[in-house]
């Protein structure tokens, strides 16, 4: 235990020292909240990727294969789906208009791009994204205390604080830059977790001649069926309620949209969508094998918290010094989301809402300095949330996902690829995505269909519909450079 212990002091000091470093590097507020486009795409490949996944990857998802056996799988199936179109169709034009509006925030860019109701449009999705990552931070920061609390017994609200701690100071030091480059460390440690325990876990299962099958036989009457045992309509509301994350990587989850449009040219596009493309395939292979080597290892209740389940497993089967570098491996996943989402937050507050909407005169240095008082607040009103809640890694990440992701991905991608698009089509697939992921979760039907993909459905629909009703006049359409008539 003292060696684990060693190896997550000197993580911390690391993540520290990384982010002491680059702060030097932080100029402008452009440097702070988006990199400058100084950074190479192979890396903002690996922060996007760590930055996409978290707790609730190697925390969230392997518990939920453990429940669910097989069927599992096609969550991981809909979320490769969508990262690779992400990185394939998207991220290039988000580079591309982020040059061309000379923007900073995904909020922004929608705003200047239907500038007749460009404060509304700020305001809404600056609230939006504000509203709702404030909860995603605060499950990152509980998955923390259940790492630590797993690994050493520590109570969770220590757990919580110490993850807070380290966040704030990653952030508050160096920024965008900071954030890049502490998350390409995590995510090499994320992939060394989730390629290198399903081998030590399959090959113990092997040596000790535990049948995998009779295993999931076992575990329950679904777990050996891909399609959980379903048939007919039920198979497809299984599908749809699975594979369903894919609608919130089309652009709308900020965080990974700030990775794209940090991106400096083609070629470090190409580069970074290499590196997500294998990462993402290597990474849901492993977590997913996981989950199932989990189901062979243990009986279903014996966890009174399934996402413990892996940090469980690497402490029964790993020596010590692996041991440590592997649940390293876990809080880097954890603090690596949690930073990104704490900068969204505050380029969604410091430059939407006070630089561009409020028009609040400020220096460079006031912005930056603006920008580090606000990550210090978000930081502790999540730790706060993290603290309060009783809700599971996965849950809190899926109702945040379905709100932010799933309502403006939608407006992404009609932004992108449909001319008719108006300012009130934004305003409307914003208040309704917003509005029926709030009331669908409220209710019973949450059960049935997953709010993950009524959301973006209800939203595109009065998106398209409040577009047709109520047209933009004489667009200003800057990439073509002309006056646009709709």
């Amino acid at each position: 235990m003292n060696t684990i212990l060693i190896i997550f002091i000197l993580y911390c000091i690391g993540i520290c020292t990384i982010g002491i470093y680059f702060s030097k590097s932080i100029q402008t507020k452009s440097d702070f909240l988006l990199g400058g486009k100084k950074i190479p795409g192979w890396v903002l490949a690996f922060s996007e990727r760590a930055t996409g996944e978290s707790a609730w990857l190697l925390l969230g998802y392997t518990g939920f294969v453990f429940m669910t056996g097989l069927s599992g799988i096609w969550v991981a199936i809909g979320i490769s789906i969508g990262i690779i179109f992400s990185w394939v169709f998207l991220a290039k034009r988000f580079m591309k208009e982020t040059e061309k509006y000379d923007v900073l925030t995904l909020s922004d860019y929608l705003a200047v791009r239907f500038g007749q109701k460009a404060n509304v449009i700020r305001w809404l999705a600056s609230l939006l994204i504000v509203g709702l990552m404030i909860f995603y931070i605060g499950a990152q920061m509980a998955g923390a205390g259940k790492i630590l609390f797993t690994t050493f017994n520590l109570p969770i609200i220590v757990g919580v604080v110490l993850s807070c701690a380290v966040i704030i100071f990653t952030s508050f030091s160096g920024g965008f830059i900071s954030v890049v480059w502490t998350d390409m460390i995590q995510s090499l440690m994320m992939i060394v977790t989730l390629v290198g325990l399903p081998i030590v876990a399959f090959t113990h299962i092997v040596a000790n001649d535990i049948s995998v099958t009779d295993s999931l036989l076992r575990a329950g009457d679904s777990f050996d069926a891909w399609f959980g045992g379903l048939s007919g309509f039920a198979i497809g509301v299984l599908f749809f309620n699975n594979f369903s994350w894919f609608f919130g990587f089309l652009g709308g989850q900020p965080q990974l949209s700030a990775r794209f449009m940090a991106l400096k040219n083609e070629k470090e596009a190409n580069q970074g969508t290499i590196v997500a493309t294998v990462w993402t395939i290597l990474a849901y292979v492993g977590a997913f094998s996981i989950g199932i080597a989990g189901i062979a290892l243990y009986n279903q209740g014996s966890f009174s918290d399934v996402e413990t389940m892996m940090p469980t497993m690497v402490l029964e089967l790993m020596p010590p010094w692996i041991a440590g570098i592997i649940l390293a491996g876990v809080l880097a996943a954890i603090n690596s989301t949690a930073n990104s989402q704490i900068m969204v937050i505050t380029s969604s507050i410091t430059e939407d809402i006070v630089h561009k909407t409020l028009k609040l005169r400020l220096t460079e240095k006031q912005l930056i300095l603006l920008s580090r008082i606000s990550i210090i607040i978000i930081a502790l009103v999540g730790m706060v949330i993290a603290l309060v809640s009783d809700s599971l890694v996965y849950l809190v990440v899926s109702w945040a996902w379905a709100g932010i992701g799933c309502t403006l991905s939608p407006a992404i991608l009609m932004t992108f690829f449909w001319k008719r698009y108006s300012s009130i089509g934004v305003i409307a697939t914003i208040i309704s995505g917003f509005v029926s992921t709030v009331l669908w979760i409220s209710t019973p039907l949450e059960s049935i269909i997953t709010s993950r993909f009524t959301t973006f459905f209800i939203a595109a629909f009065f998106g398209i519909v409040f577009s047709l009703v109520f047209p933009d006049k004489n667009r200003i359409d800057k990439d073509a450079d002309t006056e646009v008539v709709v």
